[in-house]
Parts: structure tokens; sequence; C-alpha cells
């Protein structure tokens, strides 16, 4: 099976919710499930070595909410998710979280880990500056373009 079409029917399993897909074509036979429970943790074997974060790990009661003064934050410096997955601000549940607000940062530097596809992806910050503001939960499901940080 082509993997164009083995990317499609992943995306289309992401996209509709559904937890199981199987698809015969002639003899070849490819089955996609989706477990919708809490992450577990998980080991990479992409190039990032790292460990997945849990959902209850312990950084996630430091972040900080939003102000109710300030709901419309200037997102035009904010830095963006690029891909769909689960958030993770630090590499493992007893470690420190990569950022924190008020931390400077510079073009480069590991802002995050997104899980997508039992992948860790390393997400590295787009422009120097200081971290103003943490948009999105520990653990939490992130789209492709969500807002992450505030870096100004």
């Amino acid at each position: 099976m082509d993997l164009r079409k083995l990317k499609k029917l992943i995306d289309l399993v992401e996209e509709s919710g559904i937890a199981e897909i199987e698809v015969t074509e002639g003899e070849e036979k490819v089955r996609i499930t989706r477990t919708i429970a809490a992450p577990q943790p998980v080991y990479s074997a992409a190039p990032v070595s790292l460990p997945a974060a849990p959902a209850a790990a312990p950084a996630a009661a430091a972040t900080p909410a939003a102000p109710a003064a300030a709901p419309a934050a200037d997102l035009s410096s904010a830095q963006k998710s690029p891909m769909v997955g689960t958030f993770y601000r630090a590499p493992g549940p007893n470690a420190p979280a990569f950022v924190e607000v008020g931390q400077t940062v510079k073009a480069g530097d590991t802002l995050c880990i997104i899980e997508a596809m039992k992948l860790m992806n390393e997400i590295e910050a787009e422009k120097s500056g200081v971290v103003k503001e943490i948009l999105v939960e520990n653990g939490t499901p992130v789209e492709y373009g969500e807002p992450l940080f505030i870096i100004e």
C-alpha cells in the first residue's frame, strides 16, 4: 500500500474521531486503531530519545492560567504548533519544564515536546525573546497552528 494512502487513512482516523479502521486492497491489509484513553508514558524510536511526560506531570500545576483581564493576548508574537499532537512541557514525568514564564530563550532552544503518532517531536523557539505566557496545559491535545507560547 502506498505511503500517501496510509497517511490519508491516519489523517482520516484523527479527524473523524473513529477508533478503528481496517482496509484491504488485494492481498494487502492495514488496520489503524486509535486509543482514546489518557496518554501513557511512551519511549520514542525517533531521533529524539526523550520519554513522554504523563498528563499528570507536576509541572502542570505550575502553569499559570491566562489572566481574565487580558483575554486578547497579542498572538502576533505567538509560537504556534507545527503539528497536531499532545503537548508536553517537560521531557519526562519528574523532569523540570523546558521553559517557564519570564525565562529568556534563544532561537533554536527547545520549548516543549509534541507527541504525534507515538513520536516525540522537540519544538524549538522560532525567535529569541522572553516567554511571556504559556497558552497550553501540559498533556493536552493541540492542533496545527494553535498558539503555544507568547515570546516577546
